[in-house]
This record gives structure tokens, sequence and C-alpha cells, in this order.
């Protein structure tokens, strides 16, 4: 099972969310062609209700612990409930630049 796969099927084991979206991004660095280590994770879920930003964070870096720990490099979470969702429509920030040295 690849690392793209294994974070969703992590997610959405734990959390049933309303929209998982992961995106390996890591095309979009300077890594090696093949390469699962830059994601973009959209998470809707009323599990996120009342919670702080570092909590909700906190809550998806417990799920996916094992693939933070040496597989992935960067990890941009959108992390909304149901209700921040909608007013967004469906819109999320674009993932920074990586630190690392990006392709031209």
């Amino acid at each position: 099972m690849n690392i793209q796969t294994q974070i969703t099927f992590k997610i959405q084991q734990a959390m049933q969310p309303d929209f998982l979206e992961v995106i390996n991004e890591s095309h979009t660095h300077n890594v090696p062609p093949g390469s699962e280590s830059h994601f973009k994770v959209t998470i809707v879920s009323n599990q996120f209700n009342g919670k702080r930003l570092i909590a909700r964070h906190r809550q998806i870096n417990g799920i996916l612990a094992e693939e933070l720990n040496g597989k992935i490099h960067a990890l941009a979470l959108h992390t909304l409930t149901p209700e921040e969702y909608a007013v967004r429509e469906g819109k999320v920030a674009e993932s920074p630049q990586c630190m690392g040295g990006g392709k031209d």
C-alpha cells in the first residue's frame, strides 16, 4: 500500500469524515520522481467541532504518527468542520513552497 493510500485509509477509519482529500504534492518539490513525501490533506468532520486548530492537527498527527516518523517530509493540513467548509465554499489555501528547494 502506498503512503497516500495509507493516509486516506487511516483518516477514513479514525474520523469517518464528511469529506477527505489527500493530494500527493511531492512532484512539485525537489524530490526524486515517484516520491511520496509531501501531502496536502483536507478533512471535513464534525469531530473538529469546538476544537482549536492545534487540537485538530494533533489529532491527525496522532492518527498518522507512523507515517510522520520518517516517511512524510511535509504535511499541509486543512481541518474543517462542515460549517467552516461550507463558508469557504470548499476552497482551501495552496500549500507553501518547500523550504528544501522547489522546482522551477
